[in-house]
């Protein structure tokens, strides 16, 4: 008889003992009953006879994890404070039946993309490096980098893993990528059905699949021969999770690269600052096609007649037109006329927004909804006001005064599936619709050479939130959305602000920005200077979440080589019916920050390495 250390995938549960006739290997994926229940399991070790009762284990299938992915979770679950079943989890395994696929592809030389001067001067450079940041304006051509080194890879009998963010998996980037690879290359993301994924792993396993591109799961597809990791769009935030794990994707990529001895290439249009601190740079300053783009700073907080104005005109010369407006639904709040209260969600300490079409307030954390009031619930004074424009308020704002303009919403309110998406730009692409309306989504990677017109609201808003990366943010945004337009002729770009003073200043060349932002980065001493980490404690008994949040903080102050910026209750103090607190803690090393904060007892929080987002 055997016995076994096994974790049950994806669960919290301690490490557990079964036993079997048969000899596993560690990291064989086996089936095991848990309290009454079949589940999933991994062998970590054989261990010596128990003194103990075990169960049989029920099953041994052919899936495994390998060496290196068991080394890659167990770093994931001690960065990122996670379980090691937890971090497992995220990774596709191998399978035994194709252990000794080796398919060599061929490719004629004659398919490589035809690259400009600039682009053959980056697509050497980057060759030279094993991780390189490629820094390219808008229309500068990198996909066609992207797929040259791809080529190289396949060519080496390797693979390639392309990261985007989710909403990028356009059907403009899987058709590019086909029209060089074919049936090689698969797109992967979090929506696909089971059938679909098991049908791609199929094809990786037998080595017919050798470029799957997605979003960060992508990350985790079993490629025995991995050799280039893409990271599109690097400076998304959706590459960070937000639930446990909390890895970022972009960061695990460099990571793995160097484990690896895998070759990671960062790139976009709008870099962020730590990644231009730390990696080869590799400037594309111009675009492929050179148009003339005009800018213009507009007052006003919603659609105004200049802006109406300038779409029609736009309209009129057969041209596409990009808005972008900041909050889905119609408005972020309704807020009392006399009291000034926000009609808040019974369970979150934040507005509902209004869904004007279903005739409901809905809260955008926990989902709760409920029939548009009419009255204050806090004074009972009518009528409530609306604060913030959204989209669907946008669209109805211009559809009054222009009616026979079609307009796409493009948010995640519309855009609830691939399908949905693919739908929506191909009626774009074919200019069955002539306005592309949408939140940060429409910052995304989408290339249409007839949009002539980018009306940009609300970044006033983003430019003010309580966030040390406020200011890249609005500023990335407001260049990614710019972008969008002036592809192939002439455009104008309307940026409804009050701070034509700053954003003016950067609109000729991003680097000026990142130079100075890391001036101040360095002087308020925030990344990548320092190492940041948010403790994040939620409760239903608000008493309860104060007291873990003080003991916390009196336990890290009396801890040498940290410093607490600050500690109380979050932005959103509460979702779901739990009081949320969070501490933000800093250090000048990275083993300090970790080692301090594996050493807290109460296991009560969540631990978040490396926090993007702050609410």
């Amino acid at each position: 008889m055997f016995y076994y250390q096994v974790i049950i995938l994806g669960s919290k549960a301690p490490d557990l003992i079964y036993s079997s006739t048969i000899d596993i290997d560690r990291g064989a994926i086996i089936k095991v009953t848990l309290n009454g229940k079949e589940k999933r399991a991994v062998v970590l070790s054989c261990v010596s006879k128990v003194e103990f009762d075990t169960q049989d284990i029920l099953e041994v299938t052919p899936l495994f994890f390998d060496e290196i992915q068991l080394g890659i979770a167990k770093f994931i679950s001690q960065y990122y404070f996670s379980t090691l079943s937890q971090s497992l989890n995220l990774f596709s395994p191998y399978h035994k039946d194709f252990l000794n696929s080796d398919i060599k592809v061929e490719f004629d030389k004659s398919i490589y993309p035809k690259l400009s001067k600039l682009q053959q001067n980056a697509y050497h450079s980057i060759k030279k490096n094993s991780i390189s940041l490629l820094f390219g304006v808008t229309g500068s051509g990198k996909t066609e980098i992207f797929i040259s080194l791809m080529i190289d890879t396949l060519l080496d009998n390797k693979s390639a893993i392309m990261l985007m963010p989710e909403i990028s998996l356009t059907p403009q980037m899987e058709q590019r990528l086909k029209r060089y690879f074919g049936s090689k290359v698969a797109i992967w993301h979090s929506k696909l059905t089971k059938k679909r994924k098991d049908e791609i792993l199929q094809g990786v396993y037998s080595g017919d699949i050798r470029i799957v591109a997605g979003a960060r799961s992508a990350l985790f597809v079993p490629f025995k021969d991995l050799g280039l990791i893409v990271v599109d769009e690097e400076h998304d935030d959706s590459y960070k999770s937000m639930s446990s794990p909390r890895y970022n994707a972009r960061d695990l990529a460099v990571y793995m690269g160097k484990k690896l001895n895998l070759k990671v290439l960062l790139a976009s249009a709008t870099p962020t600052p730590s990644s231009y601190f730390k990696y080869n740079v590799v400037r594309l300053k111009e675009p492929y096609i050179k148009s003339k783009k005009r800018y213009k700073f507009i007052s006003g907080v919603e659609i105004t007649d200049e802006i109406i104005s300038y779409i029609d005109r736009n309209h009129k010369e057969h041209n596409q037109s990009l808005v972008f407006v900041p909050t889905r639904a119609n408005f972020k709040y309704l807020y009392c006329s006399s009291c000034g209260k926000t009609h808040s969600c019974p369970f979150c300490s934040v507005g509902m927004a209004l869904h004007r079409q279903n005739k409901m307030l809905k809260c955008h954390y926990c989902n709760y909804t409920q029939m548009i009031p009419t009255e204050c619930s806090f004074c009972g004074a009518s009528p409530l006001l609306s604060n913030r424009i959204g989209t669907q308020e946008a669209i109805e704002q211009i559809n009054a005064k222009l009616p026979d303009i079609k307009i796409e919403q493009f948010d995640r309110d519309s855009i609830t599936t691939p399908n949905k998406l693919k739908k929506a730009l191909e009626r774009f692409a074919s200019a069955k619709s002539d306005i592309l309306l949408g939140t940060q989504m429409l910052s995304k990677g989408h290339d249409y050479a007839n949009i002539t017109l980018a009306v940009i609201t609300g970044v006033d808003y983003i430019l003010g939130l309580a966030d040390y990366r406020a200011r890249e943010r609005a500023m990335s945004l407001v260049v990614q959305l710019a972008g969008r337009s002036g592809r192939a002729k002439e455009s104008m770009v309307l940026i409804q602000s009050q701070n034509s003073d700053f954003f003016g200043e950067y609109l000729g060349d991003y680097e000026d920005f990142l130079i100075d932002e890391l001036e101040f980065l360095e002087i308020a001493q925030y990344p990548p200077y320092i190492n940041l980490a948010r403790v994040l404690i939620a409760h239903k008994d608000d008493a309860k979440g104060a007291k873990i949040t003080l003991d916390t903080t009196t336990y890290l102050k009396s801890s040498e080589g940290i410093e607490i910026v600050g500690s109380g209750k979050a932005p959103i103090e509460k979702i779901s019916n739990r009081y949320r607190y969070q501490i933000l803690i800093k250090s000048d090393k990275k083993t300090t920050l970790l080692k301090v904060l594996h050493s807290i007892k109460d296991r009560n929080l969540e631990i978040d390495m490396d926090p993007v987002e702050f609410s």
